[in-house]
């Protein structure tokens, strides 16, 4: 059956999502926001994985895709030599695929390569990959096996990257055939929705968040209240739809009879009542553990698909940035240190170095979500073993300052059911991380690798970058410090953390 426009594999892949997302994107494309920072990233990481994947065929063949036809037609006659082909293009019934490494295999036949950038095989890489082999079997080509090349993250760099040693291939020739007799359906059912005048009326439901969030969710999803919808429930998204199904949108608006969980059930009081819940004596004891001297601990870490430093693994979190408050005893000012790599050289034994001296022999370590720096400490020290003992010896006196929030101590209507330090801080504190340069770990993790591994980087665009890591991480560590003082006046302790307006920035670089 031939078709009016042209399916290819990316929309095919966006039309198992959601039917509404297919429609927009061909017929109201100007509603669909560019990709945000955090995708964007996702996919120069991916490309350099695919660029890298490529050197395991290295007889293979590059097809410059930046010319549709081109792309298409050389594809055409390089079949014919029977080499390996990297980004062949195949178009057939208006139906287009890319196909990332085409491998030629016995009796004329051929494999299909696809390379991705994750540690394991995902349901939709084996939608993706069904796709190519239907396109490439309409177009008369004879596939054998269908496999998929992705991240072995066990993998440990030493020197120049082993993609041999990188990269774990696995056969998927048999998920690929299971999901193949439903192609044809849905190529038919997906034509039938981009030609129709009108925009498919699909309800909010899990397909909006997998297998990845749908650019369109800020348009479906307008009819629910701001920060005050069923949605913001703890932990309770799948309560959440059984509510929408209701016709409660609201959380005020829920029964006073419907099963909630504990957490939920103080949510929702704090909520209608628009007061904090506090639990004073939970507070307390809380903040009674504490041991002073307090050091408030905050890194910023990259993760990147590629390993950068020798002895790391792909995607391992490597500290590049701390900044550490301490407070010796009750009532006096914070010391403050800071770190921030500027240049490629391994960040971790410096981090190790400099915090090994810092932390001191007794007194609590707190960090929000202190599970994150217990890990990233821990795995440096498993590097550079001489820290092995110190990280042993300290790993006890990690406090976390997400505990009483998590275990609802403490929960404040303003906090839309969320924990996090971002939601947390503006509802204690005065600070907020509105308008900042950079404003969520994310970012900041991007902005660094970006700058600092980026050789075309403008030097002063470098600067700036590092200026703004500086205040976004001073931020976190500095509002862990405003948290606990709150805290602590929360649960009507005794004394005072340190004076209001004293700090000594007597140290911004250790």
């Amino acid at each position: 059956m031939a078709y009016s426009k042209l399916l290819t594999k990316s929309k095919y892949l966006i039309g198992l999502q959601c039917p509404k997302y297919l429609w927009t994107k061909y017929n109201e494309p100007d509603k669909i926001p560019d990709f945000d920072l955090a995708t964007q990233f996702r996919f120069q990481q991916g490309q350099l994985v695919g660029d890298l994947a490529k050197r395991l065929y290295p007889q293979g063949i590059d097809i410059p895709k930046t010319a549709f036809m081109t792309n298409i037609n050389q594809t055409k006659e390089l079949l014919k030599q029977r080499n390996s082909l990297f980004e062949a293009g195949i178009l057939t019934n208006n139906l287009y695929s890319r196909i990332d490494i085409l491998n030629p295999a016995e009796d004329d036949s051929w494999d299909i390569i696809e390379v991705k950038s994750t540690t394991r095989v995902k349901k939709e890489h084996i939608n993706d990959v069904a796709f190519q082999r239907y396109c490439l079997e309409k177009s008369g080509l004879k596939i054998k096996n269908c496999f998929l090349v992705h991240i072995n993250n066990e993998y440990i760099k030493h020197g120049e990257i082993d993609p041999l040693s990188l990269f774990s291939i696995e056969n998927i020739s048999y998920e690929v055939e299971e999901n193949i007799n439903t192609i044809e359906e849905n190529i038919a059912n997906m034509f039938k929705t981009i030609d129709s005048k009108k925009c498919p009326d699909t309800p909010i439901g899990q397909q909006c968040d997998k297998p990845y969030q749908c650019p369109l969710k800020y348009i479906c999803w307008s009819f629910l209240p701001t920060g005050s919808n069923v949605f913001n429930l703890y932990r309770g998204k799948t309560l959440a739809f059984d509510l929408l199904d209701m016709g409660i949108l609201d959380i005020k608006d829920i029964p006073d009879d419907f099963i909630l969980s504990e957490k939920q059930t103080i949510q929702l009081k704090s909520y209608k009542e628009q007061t904090p819940y506090v639990n004073k004596e939970a507070l307390r004891e809380f903040v009674s553990k504490l041991e002073y001297p307090l050091y408030f601990l905050d890194f910023e870490t990259i993760n990147p698909a590629i390993p950068i430093y020798d002895l790391s693994r792909p995607y391992e979190y490597i500290p590049f940035q701390y900044v550490l408050y301490v407070i010796r005893e009750e009532g006096v000012k914070p010391d403050v240190y800071a770190y921030l790599a500027q240049g490629e050289e391994d960040p971790r034994i410096e981090v190790l170095k400099n915090l090994k001296k810092l932390l001191g022999l007794r007194g609590s370590i707190i960090a929000y979500n202190a599970n994150f720096e217990i890990n990233v400490l821990r795995k440096s020290s498993e590097v550079f073993t001489q820290y092995q003992d110190w990280f042993d010896e300290i790993e006890s006196r990690f406090s976390d300052l997400l505990m009483p929030f998590r275990s609802f101590f403490y929960h404040h209507p303003s906090q839309q059911g969320s924990n996090s330090l971002k939601k947390v801080l503006p509802v204690l504190t005065k600070d907020s991380y509105k308008d900042m340069e950079i404003a969520d770990g994310g970012e900041a993790s991007i902005q660094y690798y970006t700058v600092t591994f980026n050789k075309d980087t403008d030097e002063k665009k470098r600067r700036d970058i590092y200026a703004s890591l500086e205040k976004y991480c001073d931020l976190d560590t500095r509002g862990m410090v405003d948290i606990l003082k709150r805290l602590q006046e929360e649960g009507g302790s005794y004394g005072r953390i340190y004076p209001d307006n004293h700090i000594n920035r007597q140290q911004r670089e250790c």
